[in-house]
């Protein structure tokens, strides 16, 4: 099995093998594998959760507030260590590292999508191994979220790559939490994710890291949609990366769509936003998807939380199954007062409109 481009995410807990510390013999076997890839041509694309702990470690693990301001410096404080690290032991191996730092907002744009995807293709061009972080100092929102997960997915995406690999703690998904229950199994492969699969998700177990098995079946949905294959797998396993390369059968491998999207549509999940989404009623759902029609404001039902204009939201049934996927042309508060009503009446409850739909077909991505 041959993968062109890997994107590898490593969680804290793997960082740290369990310590409070940043584990450098860990650190530097995981630099030896990614290295052995990358000079046999592979394009490997980090994306490394850690920050906090380097800071917390090189800060003498002083006593904080558990707010986000402390999370925010100590991801300043920690997060040119890491990279410090990460240059340190790349360069045993001849291998040029460059820092990318994304938030969310950074792949909604279109402008700035384009941009992050041309500096990531540019790096890869030039054989410089991309390492990517959430930009942690200038974000809160992802802080609270642990979302290095779902970010992986998102550069997966937005790097067109064949695999992304999910490595934590935990040797792969399990049919219950297997902490809890002893005859929890393994589950080898998932074709689909189903509420099934989901109810297998726990909690981060760690005091370090902010993602739990939850949010990597988020970002397992989001990179299968966009083309690649995802494995969530131990990072403590001997030679890990090299074996799921490799093609062998470790942890829990979800099979990617057998379609690949075009660029818009891969565009339109990366910049998927958590922070809200919309409920649509039974004859929506069937427009949607049956007809290829677009959300109109009488079909919504309801609105779940908060976004602004130009955000991607996901578009659920009154059941909870999510449909779709889109960019919205009114915020959240705006569609709240437009629901239920007809597109022409839109201008009389607002004041102004951004045309008759709440989501245009083109902005759409069925699921």
């Amino acid at each position: 099995m041959t993968y062109r481009r890997i994107v590898i995410k490593l969680g804290t807990s793997v960082l740290t093998a369990g310590t409070p510390y940043l584990n450098r013999p860990r650190l530097i076997d995981l630099v030896r594998q990614c290295a052995a890839l990358h000079q046999d041509g592979v394009e490997i694309i980090l994306v490394s959760s850690g920050a906090m702990a380097a800071g917390k470690e090189q800060m003498g693990f002083p006593e904080l507030p558990p707010d986000v301001p402390a999370k925010q410096m100590l991801s300043a404080v920690g997060q040119p260590r890491l990279m410090a690290l990460y240059g340190q032991f790349f360069d045993i191996y001849d291998v040029s590292v460059a820092q990318m730092l994304l938030t969310r907002e950074d792949l909604q744009g279109r402008r700035r999508y384009l941009n992050a995807r041309q500096t990531l293709s540019a790096l890869l061009r030039h054989r410089v191994m991309p390492i990517v972080n959430e930009n942690d100092t200038v974000t809160a929102e992802e802080i609270r979220m642990g979302d290095n997960d779902n970010l992986s997915a998102m550069v997966a995406t937005l790097a067109e790559a064949d695999l992304l690999i999910l490595l934590t703690d935990q040797p792969g998904l399990f049919t219950a939490d297997p902490r809890r229950n002893p005859d929890a199994r393994l589950i080898p492969e998932v074709k689909a994710i189903d509420d099934r699969i989901r109810a297998g998700a726990g909690d981060a177990v760690t005091g370090l890291g902010t993602g739990g098995m939850a949010t990597k079946l988020q970002a397992a949905e989001t990179a299968t949609r966009g083309g690649a294959e995802v494995i969530i797998a131990a990072g403590a396993e001997p030679d890990v990366i090299l074996r799921l390369a490799g093609g062998e059968a470790l942890g829990t491998r979800f099979l990617a769509r057998s379609d690949r999207l075009e660029h818009r549509k891969r565009w339109l999940l990366a910049g998927y936003t958590t922070s809200g989404h919309v409920v649509v009623d039974e004859g929506a759902a069937e427009a949607l998807q049956r007809m290829g029609r677009s959300l109109l404001p009488i079909g919504v039902a309801q609105v779940v939380g908060d976004f602004q204009r130009g955000d991607t939201v996901g578009i659920f049934t009154r059941s909870g199954q999510e449909i779709a996927r889109g960019l919205v042309r009114y915020p959240a508060e705006a569609i709240r007062r437009i629901a239920r009503h007809h597109s022409d009446d839109i201008e009389s409850i607002l004041g102004y409109t951004y045309g008759p739909t709440v989501i245009h077909r083109n902005d759409l991505v069925l699921l």
